[in-house]
């Protein structure tokens, strides 16, 4: 029998820990550990193919399963498949419509969730209220911070301390069927116009108080992030008098928009992307009167309950080539220079992904105190039970 710790330099307790560790972290690759450890040319010398610290050690401290919160439409189905294979973590998907949504079901305690995706303006909020963690970017090396754009990521850093890491980030614009409407809708305030109009019970608004209420303020001409009382009234007038009108209210707009029950919705960028690329007569149209431009983040809830696996995923999604597959899928653009490096001339080139500056200049990022503004969540109520 060949004796294979002769053919190979000998590795001390503290080193073979420091490399499982690493391999632990993701940041280096089987093999790599394998090779420095002895522990491959052991497994083939001893004909199993496998080690003990190979992929059954790490899944077992990974687990079989997580969870994680997110948006609708928002991923590659492909990428948790592929994540499985690499660690063994089967991952569930929740789906939410608003970030309110979000809030409330992590207040409650029960969310469950390994990992979510917040938007920018909510992440002071659940630092604050001590919901989420901040981030041990030891655990992440495929975040690299200089190849991040800060006008889309720096609300992720607190205080110096980095509580969420960037998904990528979009706008809120208007999908309008052209095959079925002939009335120009440039704006909000031509949403409006036309969903009680020629889109009569085939227009949509989102499940979400913060883009609902927002592009009804920016259609009458106040600021998407507005907290005034005089103002808010005046947007709930317009909500409740277009409400007879509506399809839906649901932030969940593409099977309607595809069966072409709904011939208009109020639209972020991913799906605007997606319903364009399947159906070129259904457009994505910024209101050239402002609106909403976001960042949507990843985050690790403090109560998650795999922490090892919320890292996992985390570094997973951040590697450039799972990103790139990412942003094809999905559409929405990314805030990674190395990501934007691999992607193919036609998406880059895409002004529904990335438009002219100069359509984003009335924009606003959304602002923190809509999140738990009360005059807010009671038009909504309002509005929604009307």
């Amino acid at each position: 029998m060949t004796h294979w710790n002769k053919l190979v330099p000998p590795i001390t307790p503290q080193r073979l820990t420091e490399e499982f560790m690493r391999l632990k972290r993701g940041s280096v690759t089987r093999r790599h550990f394998l090779g420095v450890t002895g522990l491959g040319l052991a497994a083939a010398v001893l004909g199993n193919g496998s080690s003990p610290f190979g992929a059954p050690a790490r899944a077992k401290d990974l687990g079989s399963r997580m969870s994680l919160a997110t948006w609708p439409n928002y991923h590659d189905p492909a990428t948790f498949e592929a994540f499985k294979q690499a660690t063994g973590v089967a991952v569930e998907v929740n789906v939410f419509g608003s970030n309110e949504e979000m809030l409330a079901k992590l207040q409650a305690g029960g969310a469950g969730w390994d990992l979510f995706v917040p938007t920018n303006y909510t992440i002071s909020t659940y630092a604050k209220l001590g919901l989420i963690d901040a981030l041990d970017l030891s655990k992440v090396p495929n975040f690299d911070r200089k190849s991040q754009s800060e006008r889309f990521t720096n609300e992720g850093t607190i205080e110096g301390k980095t509580f969420a890491l960037p998904k990528n980030w979009g706008t809120t614009g208007i999908a309008i069927n052209t095959g079925e409407m002939k009335t120009p809708v440039t704006s909000w305030k031509e949403f409006f116009d036309a969903a009680a109009n020629e889109a009569d019970g085939r227009a949509m608004v989102h499940d979400y108080q913060l883009t609902t209420i927002g592009s009804a303020l920016v259609a009458l001409g106040y600021s998407f992030n507005s907290i005034a009382p005089e103002e808010l009234a005046k947007a709930e007038e317009l909500l409740v008098a277009v409400k007879p009108h509506l399809f839906a209210i649901n932030s969940d707009y593409q099977p309607s928009m595809r069966s072409t029950d709904a011939w208009m919705a109020m639209c972020w960028t991913n799906d605007g992307a997606q319903l364009h690329r399947d159906m070129p007569e259904i457009e994505f149209v910024l209101g050239k009167d402002g609106g909403e431009i976001w960042t949507d983040f990843y985050a690790i809830p403090s109560s998650a309950q795999n922490k090892e696996a919320s890292y996992a995923l985390l570094n997973f999604f951040l590697d450039p080539a799972n990103a790139v597959k990412e942003h094809i899928a999905n559409g929405a653009p990314t805030t990674d220079s190395r990501v934007i490096a691999l992607l193919p001339a036609e998406v880059t080139a895409n002004r529904i992904v990335y438009p002219d500056e100069a359509a984003l200049t009335p924009f606003e990022f959304g602002a923190a105190v809509t999140l738990t503004d009360p005059a807010r969540a009671e038009v909504m109520a309002r509005f929604k039970a009307a």
